[in-house]
């Protein structure tokens, strides 16, 4: 009996050990961000496998499934199954499962991020999904032509460039990019959408038009209004990211030299580094920003509801965070104001951090009393929207509190002593003054 008692409760422990390990692993697996990766074909595994790895390094939840698969599936009962979603399917027709366009861009608009790639036989999905994001993808059979910034492994149409004119904003392609190797269709971008970003451009010389045909029309873009790779950020924080060309991301472009014909070296592309950065800010590995414990005080005391008086000395603290490389780290800018807001603002200041992303600020409060609010609206490219409100009173003096004599009424004083003054020598005066009478004059 005491075998049976030892092995039964053994049994147990082991049970609830794995019981608690099994639902760590869930645990830790719900945390993952979930993609979906939608593949042209099986060859795409193979002929973009440094990307799909790199991929999964990057500590996501991958589902992989073929565009003209018919499970394939967005959302169910009305949530979203995936937080980012990538189409290397450039040239399909139609998506499985009856998936339109609009579901995937109801898809952004409920906050999920999309990634595409496009080339020179690209499908009506994907440039309709573009055009709705503000960039219009040349028609199927035309290509980015470069005649100066050519690839000299291109011996042909000059449609291998050699490019390198890169966003400014880091935080997108990552610090000092190298030149990179495209082929695939050019791109243009909606003028009146202020929301796209244009990521990689291409060279002065450049133009998009079919190679095998001749120039009758002006082309879509040219010089470095044609964009390569492009991205737009939505108004609720969700990202896109269009890339002009399939092969850009493909094995053999990723272990290539490049070298334009003009010059004399050679060096390995950066084709790697560059789309493994672009993808990380899609995913919002990077430049993702939260802010939390916001503090406000009088100098010296501590935070409390208490309406403010006018005048008196606060202090304001943030502490934002952003997301770099999938980790949340101590954000560092010096271009974030912080902005004390009635109906307009009264003062607008920058915030000061501290290693840890404190950001911190003092001030005076103006001397007008009602609704206020702390307001910080931080909009950078690439970063996310950060906008952060806080309410509070502002009061005025009350009765006892003013000083007895206030400095700026002297002058006041000193009219009404003076009025009070010379009414009492006015009136001693009048009192005992006594007129002398003439002298009677005598015969």
């Amino acid at each position: 009996q005491t075998f049976q008692h030892y092995f039964k409760q053994t049994n147990l422990s082991t049970m609830a050990i794995r019981f608690a390990l099994l639902f760590l692993l869930i645990s830790v697996a719900a945390c993952k961000p979930r993609t979906l990766v939608i593949l042209e074909n099986i060859l795409t595994k193979e002929t973009h496998s440094t990307f799909l790895a790199d991929l999964a390094a990057k500590d996501q939840e991958i589902t992989y499934k073929y565009a003209t698969d018919s499970g394939l599936t967005i959302k169910k009962y009305g949530e979203l199954l995936y937080d980012s979603i990538i189409i290397l399917a450039p040239s399909v027709q139609a998506f499985g499962n009856a998936i339109t366009p609009a579901d995937f861009l109801d898809f952004v608009d409920e906050g999920g991020n999309l990634i595409m790639t496009a080339n020179d036989k690209v499908g009506e999905p994907i440039r309709e999904i573009a055009a709705e994001v503000g960039l219009e993808v040349d028609e199927p059979g035309t290509a980015v032509i470069d005649h100066m910034n050519y690839d000299v492994a291109d011996t042909g149409n000059h449609v291998l460039i050699v490019a390198g004119d890169f966003t400014s904003t880091e935080v997108i392609v990552g610090a000092s990019p190298s030149p990179v190797l495209f082929h695939g269709v050019g791109m243009a971008a909606d003028s009146e959408n202020p929301l796209v970003i244009d990521i990689l451009r291409a060279s002065d010389t450049a133009y998009s038009h079919s190679p095998d045909q001749d120039i009758l029309e002006y082309p879509l873009a040219i010089g470095s209004s044609l964009l390569l790779v492009a991205g737009m950020q939505a108004r609720n924080n969700a990202r896109v990211v269009v890339f002009g060309s399939h092969d850009m991301l493909s094995d053999k472009l990723y272990n290539a030299q490049a070298q334009t014909v003009a010059s004399t070296t050679s060096q390995e592309a950066g084709n790697r580094g560059f789309v493994s950065a672009v993808a990380d800010w899609a995913l919002k590995r990077n430049g993702d920003l939260r802010f939390s414990a916001i503090k406000h005080n009088k100098v010296g005391e501590e935070p409390s509801d208490a309406a403010y008086r006018i005048t008196d000395d606060v202090e304001y603290s943030i502490i934002i965070e952003e997301m770099r490389s999938g980790k949340w780290a101590p954000f560092q800018a010096k271009d974030v104001q912080v902005e004390f807001v009635r109906i307009d603002p009264f003062v607008r200041l920058f915030l000061v951090p501290d290693s840890a992303g404190n950001f911190k600020v003092s001030f005076k409060v103006p001397d007008v009393y009602g609704v206020f609010q702390f307001k910080v609206d931080y909009d950078r490219t690439g970063y996310t929207h950060l906008f952060s409100t806080t309410q509070v009173s502002v009061r005025p003096f009350r009765h006892t509190e003013y000083e007895r004599f206030i400095p700026s009424a002297y002058p006041y004083y000193a009219s009404a002593f003076s009025m009070m003054g010379g009414v009492i020598v006015f009136s001693f005066l009048f009192l005992y003054h006594k007129d002398t009478k003439p002298a009677a004059k005598t015969e």
